[in-house]
């Protein structure tokens, strides 16, 4: 069990944020509900609705936060000064005084276009960015704690695949296996499952399929892609499985995708940019013919959510630094026939890249 995290910990991230907004010309952050607050305080309320609820940080000022007046206990243990609001008051006016008049903030990306409307009607002279575009680091690059929780949640995952993986598939839909990898998501220490994407013989040329009632069948390839939150983080990983021996075309795709996830891994170092990446594994797809067939990008950032920043992508020049996490996972895809990806959770080091994940990334072959 990892250590909770404790209110140095947020002060000392709520620190970081407010010297990245000074860096980046801006007068403050301001966090809404979702990751970004959960990382920043603390917090998270017991649902997120229309009632506004913000946390104001400035490099000249302690940080304070303006909640509804009805869920104001359960934020109290926020390190923040608290002020709330009661239903019936006008909410932007109250927030407003948390901020200064002409000021130009990063503002969560989750945040309700309504509650950036109504700071905008109450400040007519305040702006407003993007966190993501303002302050790109602040969540991407993961400390040593995280790190350690990332390195658990991947384990925890593996530990699953090779467990799924001694299971029968042939004669079972993919709806059954799918319960099953949710099972063993929470038996080997996920607070819970967040997705678990079994396609199986065409149904894998869809990279986004939602288990179904199909039965799976000798000769099937099957892509398992799956996971959960582990102390807070996220796990998630790809092995495709294939049910008794492969044909010459699909081991030959099958190994296309594996030296391309190979390629791509090797590309990860400080200061590449993320574009890199993408570019070797989509060079070595490309180079076999199968360029058309790779139909999403390489890879994002994990951590408290699935799909966070960096994206490994064409155009994304954003360099890599050491403890970002992303995921490495090029696929091929041939309609009506079958589907093929392999996906790890990567931390760039000082030096590379260090694989989250460790099971084989070669075929698998199931019953």
């Amino acid at each position: 069990m990892a250590r909770p995290f404790t209110a140095a910990d947020f002060t000392d991230r709520m620190t970081r944020a407010a010297a990245q907004a000074s860096a980046a010309g801006l007068s403050g952050v301001l966090v809404t509900p979702g990751a970004d607050l959960l990382y920043l305080a603390g917090y998270s309320p017991i649902s997120i609705t229309e009632r506004i609820t913000m946390l104001a940080i400035h490099a000249s000022r302690p940080p304070a936060m303006i909640v509804p007046a009805l869920e104001r206990p359960g934020a109290e243990p926020a390190p923040v000064a608290l002020r709330d609001w009661a239903d019936g008051d006008d909410a932007y006016a109250a927030a407003a005084e948390l901020l200064d008049p002409d000021g130009a903030y990063a503002i969560s990306d989750s945040a309700w276009a309504m509650h950036v409307l109504g700071l905008q009607q109450a400040l007519p002279e305040s702006r407003y960015v993007s966190m993501t575009d303002a302050l790109p680091t602040l969540r991407a690059v993961k400390d040593a704690e995280e790190l350690e929780r990332m390195a658990a949640a991947g384990a925890a995952a593996d530990a699953v695949f090779e467990e799924i993986a001694t299971s029968r598939f042939s004669g079972r839909t993919e709806a059954e296996i799918a319960a099953e990898l949710a099972r063993l998501l929470i038996a080997h220490g996920h607070e819970r499952a967040e997705f678990t994407i079994v396609a199986s013989g065409p149904n894998g040329a869809n990279p986004h399929h939602e288990e179904s009632d199909r039965v799976v069948k000798e000769g099937d390839m099957v892509v398992l892609d799956f996971g959960g939150t582990k102390d807070g983080y996220g796990s998630d990983t790809t092995r495709t499985v294939h049910v008794g021996e492969p044909t010459s075309e699909e081991a030959e795709v099958y190994d296309v995708v594996r030296l391309a996830q190979q390629a791509a891994f090797d590309a990860v170092r400080p200061g590449a940019a993320c574009q890199d990446v993408d570019r070797a594994a989509r060079g070595v797809i490309a180079g076999a013919g199968y360029g058309e067939r790779f139909i999403h990008r390489t890879g994002h950032g994990i951590g408290l959510t699935v799909h966070e920043p960096p994206y490994m992508i064409e155009g994304e020049t954003r360099p890599i630094e050491p403890g970002m996490c992303f995921s490495i996972e090029p696929g091929i895809y041939l309609p009506g026939r079958f589907g093929v990806r392999i996906e790890d959770i990567v931390a760039a080091t000082a030096d590379g890249g260090r694989r989250l994940n460790d099971t084989s990334r070669d075929l698998r072959i199931v019953s």
